[in-house]
């Protein structure tokens, strides 16, 4: 793993060691600390977690309306959230109670040194848009976590990146000579490159093969579609660009769930490997992936992160539940036990020492949840690696519209026949385990993504 060693110095005429002032000096410090506290043991960690809880939560009781309510129906004082038996008394909020909350939910006052204060607000790709207020101590944690991962990955900061995202400033192509923060406050970086997601993937990939990246960061789906645009080019593609891209060494995903199989499509297809982030526009880096176990390793400086079932308690290693989560360091908006919405499975001590507590996978959120007529759910798996195998579709989507009808929406090459519809539809009811009826639609280019870009393969709108 590679060490928080500086090669820039912020104080002229000092190149060693390296010295930093100015706004990247709290970071610096930040990230001296978190080379120690990711060995702690978890214990350890949750010992320094909850005395952070009560003072964050006796601030919120003072100046949040909203969560001093909370706390006063659950016979809750901020001084019992010290351990996680008194931390479970709280009842969880759903995204739908903080979205009612509205400007109660915030804080009326708010420390100097955690300002200033900046409204994001989620993508709504559940349908459930939420709108939070974060500090500039969430942000700063946020660029510290970002370049843990970096490091935990020993990334060459030398090499090129290619960002391809959703982003309002995205209008066309930019280059930049950096990689940005927070890479760019502590080390000489290479060049960065960035697209919009919205681009046509065969520009996209024209675009890629131009660049040649050591590095790529996107979203699992364009991924996916940018595995199948290279291969469907063929050796070498009309206008002399190569249908691979040789220095590539690494892919970065964000924003949606990893699809199973999308790991071992990149190796056959890029022979690279997949080092996915797993986020919140609410809390920021929620887990990372572990260099040497690829299981997720959570953030547990910054949130305690609870995976409960249904009925509340909590999950098992192997085990899969509800994310529930809380920040530790917001000031201005109180996230106590969240419900964000997703589902997540537990997983094992990690191999490679770290006390962090991890994830196995993360799943999807409930409306990712197919329900049967019988009313059960359960996590779809709608075939669709055999789908090529009837006809060359090149992506898909599958909504569930009530308990006996499926929209099946499809992108293909060419025009399926009554014979290849029949043929999925043989595929599709084995899988999700019930003759549901079958809607085939199709699009010429590209099936429509949901809000902030995300796209998501199943969608159950009952």
């Amino acid at each position: 793993m590679t060490a928080f060693n500086l090669t820039q110095t912020g104080i002229p005429g000092i190149i060693w060691p390296p010295l930093v002032n100015g706004p990247p000096a709290p970071l610096a410090a930040l990230m001296y600390q978190l080379e120690a506290t990711q060995w702690l043991t978890s214990d350890e960690l949750a010992q320094q977690q909850y005395l952070q809880l009560v003072t964050m939560a006796q601030h919120a009781v003072d100046t949040s309306p909203f969560f001093s309510k909370r706390m006063a129906d659950a016979g809750l004082i901020a001084e019992q959230l010290n351990n996680l038996t008194g931390l479970r008394k709280l009842p969880v909020m759903s995204r739908r109670e903080l979205q009612s909350a509205g400007e109660k939910l915030f804080c009326t006052r708010i420390p100097k040194a955690h300002l200033p204060i900046v409204d994001t607000q989620s993508s709504g790709s559940s349908g459930e848009p939420v709108t939070v207020k974060r500090t500039a101590i969430n942000h700063l944690l946020w660029l510290a976590s970002a370049l843990r991962e970096h490091l935990w990955h020993e990334r060459d900061f030398a090499g090129k990146l290619a960002i391809i995202r959703v982003s309002s400033d995205l209008d066309k192509p930019k280059d930049l000579d950096t990689w940005g923060p927070p890479v760019g406050l502590f080390y000489k970086s290479g060049t960065s490159h960035a697209m919009s997601l919205t681009t046509d993937v065969s520009q996209q990939v024209d675009w890629l093969a131009q660049i040649n990246p050591d590095y790529l960061l996107t979203y699992p789906t364009n991924l996916a579609a940018l595995l199948e645009e290279f291969e469907k080019r063929g050796i070498k593609h009309s206008n002399g660009l190569p249908n691979r891209l040789s220095n590539l060494r690494q892919i970065r995903t964000i924003g949606e769930t990893l699809p199973s199989g999308l790991r071992d499509a990149t190796r056959k297809s890029f022979g690279v490997e997949i080092a996915d982030i797993y986020s919140s526009q609410e809390v920021g880096n929620i887990a990372l992936q572990c260099p040497q176990s690829s299981m997720y390793h959570i953030m547990s400086e910054s949130l305690i992160v609870e995976i409960l079932d249904e009925q509340g308690l909590a999950c098992l290693p192997g085990q899969t539940g509800r994310v529930v989560v809380t920040d530790l360091h917001n000031f201005a908006t109180p996230l106590i036990r969240y419900d964000i919405g997703d589902y997540a499975e537990v997983g094992e001590v990690c191999s490679c020492g770290r006390g962090l507590p991890t994830l196995k996978r993360i799943v999807g959120r409930e409306r990712n949840m197919i329900k049967l007529p019988n009313g059960s759910r359960h996590w779809p798996l709608v075939g669709a690696h055999s789908y090529r195998e009837v006809a060359p579709i090149r992506q898909y989507q599958v909504i569930q519209r009530s308990t006996e009808l499926l929209e099946v929406r499809l992108v293909s090459d060419v025009p399926l026949n009554v014979g290849q519809e029949e043929r999925l539809a043989e595929i599709i009811h084995k899988t999700v385990g019930h003759p549901f009826q079958l809607e085939f639609v199709y699009f010429d280019q590209e099936i429509p993504r949901g809000r902030g870009g995300k796209f998501e393969e199943f969608i159950c709108e009952i």
